[in-house]
């Protein structure tokens, strides 16, 4: 928290108390009791509000499923490839395989023995 450790907090809640002194600090616990009590309605209030107009409960979701530590590339594209998982998701791969066979290959020029590479002046 605001990267104060354990005997510093120790530390600056004493100056706290020495500073606000015996007879006001009763208040200022009430104080902060009442506040504590509000985030607390404030945040049973959200929670209820977000049941209401979505409809499911917050602890009902398996929030483990929402984790993006989860989503490996790496994995994602090998289970692709290596498992279809449907008949549909095989045979799409296997036209896809077909389309890609089918297309010509792309003749690529190339330059003759000691012929320099076109260079464009306006390009650079």
């Amino acid at each position: 928290m605001f990267g104060i450790n354990g005997p510093e907090f120790l530390i600056l809640l004493i100056i706290g108390i020495l500073v606000i002194g015996p007879k006001r600090l009763p208040e200022y616990t009430q104080g902060l009791m009442n506040l504590v009590r509000g985030v607390r309605k404030m945040a049973s209030g959200a929670r209820e509000q977000i049941k209401d107009e979505v409809g499911i409960d917050i602890d009902e979701v398996d929030w483990r499923k929402y984790d993006p530590r989860q989503y490996d590339p790496r994995r994602i594209i090998r289970e692709a490839l290596l498992e279809p998982d449907t008949p549909a998701a095989a045979s799409a791969a296997v036209g896809a395989a077909a389309v890609a066979t089918a297309m010509p290959e792309r003749e690529i020029p190339r330059l003759a023995e000691g012929e320099s590479a076109p260079f464009d002046t306006e390009a650079t």
